[in-house]
């Protein structure tokens, strides 16, 4: 009786021994998945916004030497950040800054979406765009990545004639009521030092507002959503959108 319970010991031992083994030769079979570049994107689509707030760095004073002489309206630091000059829906002059305040004629980024982040990276250094030595590799690198792998068809969530979202309201309020209405409000008109609405914003600014619902505000503790595709930040600008106006 002994020595059967022993070798039946012996023999569950050998069994869960070699289970173990082929697991664990399966689990290391198992291809790595690719590098997350997600939040790199997001970290990139804020320094796109305003890149030295993102860094810390001081707030540039002067006007950037490549603003057109024909656009008086802006100047100083307002001139220094990359949507300035290629706008919030990265088509410059094709797109929402064709006319206002922004105008510039300068050409979107619409052309380097799938582009080496090597040389994306060499064109934001050149004597043009002027940022070498201004910003570390990992911010070259974030700022790059959102260029080359962050743009979407933004014309497929917001009609661009009537500056409305393509979303659902109800997903897009249960959305903002669980992530966003902590820190904005359930009226959208927190922090007091917004000075305005979401609804005025979201209304006025589509383009600017789903940035920043996919990718956070610079140097605030607002999260990204870019993770979660844009057509939930779609659906939460839907929901901005019918929010109170300013008075």
């Amino acid at each position: 009786m002994f020595g059967q319970k022993l070798r039946l010991g012996k023999l569950v031992s050998a069994t869960i021994i070699t289970a173990f083994a082929v697991t664990s030769f399966s689990l290391s079979a198992i291809p790595t998945s690719a590098e997350e570049i997600t939040s790199s994107i997001a970290r990139g689509g804020r320094l796109y916004d305003k890149w030295y707030k993102v860094i810390k760095a001081p707030k540039p004073e002067e006007t950037h030497s490549a603003w057109p002489d024909s656009n008086t309206k802006k100047s100083g630091d307002a001139t220094q950040r990359c949507k300035a000059c290629h706008g919030w829906d990265i088509m410059g002059a094709d797109g929402a800054y064709a006319s206002g305040s922004y105008q510039t004629g300068i050409t979107g980024l619409q052309g380097m979406a799938g582009a080496p982040t090597a040389d994306i990276i060499a064109i934001i250094k050149d004597d043009t765009h002027g940022f070498a030595g201004k910003m570390d590799e990992q911010d070259y690198t974030d700022l790059a990545n959102f260029v080359s792998a962050g743009q979407f068809d933004i014309d497929t969530f917001i009609n661009r004639e009537t500056k409305m979202a393509v979303g659902d309201l109800a997903k897009g309020e249960e959305y903002y009521n669980t992530v966003c209405a902590q820190c904005h409000g359930l009226d959208g008109d927190k922090p007091k030092d917004l000075g305005t609405t979401l609804g005025t914003l979201s209304n006025k600014n589509p383009w600017e507002i789903i940035q920043k619902i996919m990718n956070g505000q610079p140097a605030e503790q607002m999260p990204a959503m870019r993770a979660f595709g844009p057509q939930v930040s779609a659906d939460i600008l839907a929901y901005l959108q019918t929010m109170p106006l300013a008075e």
